[in-house]
C-alpha cells in the first residue's frame, strides 16, 4: 500500500509539472488523465503513469540533445504520439474488464 501511495504522489507531481505545459507550439495538446477510468486503481493505471513518466523523461532528454527546431518538434510529435498510445493501450485494456470511460453529451 506504501508503494502505490508514493507511486501516486509521483505521478501526480509529475503531471502538475509535466513538460507539455511547457509547450506553447500546439493549440490542442494531449490530454493525460489524473483520475483512473471509473477510479480503479489498478495494475493497468499505474502502467498508464509509468508510460507517461517515460515519454516526460525521453522528451526532455530529446529536448537536450535537440540543435534545431526540426529536432524539437520531431521530439513533441513522438511524445504526443506515446501519450496517445499509452491512453489507448489504457483504455483498450479497462474496457477488456468491463469499464468504460464516461463520456457526456450535450444537445439543443
Amino acid at each position: 500500500m506504501q508503494i502505490s501511495k508514493l507511486i501516486m504522489g509521483l505521478a501526480i507531481a509529475s503531471a502538475a509539472t509535466s513538460p507539455l505545459l511547457a509547450h506553447t507550439g500546439t493549440e490542442n495538446h494531449v490530454v493525460v488523465r489524473k483520475e483512473p477510468v471509473a477510479g480503479q486503481y489498478n495494475k493497468y493505471w499505474y502502467n498508464y503513469l509509468s508510460d507517461v513518466l517515460e515519454a516526460d523523461k525521453e522528451l526532455k532528454s530529446d529536448l537536450r540533445r535537440a540543435t534545431d527546431e526540426e529536432d524539437r518538434r520531431d521530439a513533441w510529435e513522438e511524445y504526443e504520439h506515446e501519450l496517445v498510445d499509452a491512453d489507448k493501450d489504457y483504455v483498450k485494456k479497462m474496457r477488456k474488464r468491463n469499464f468504460r470511460v464516461g463520456r457526456v453529451t450535450i444537445s439543443n
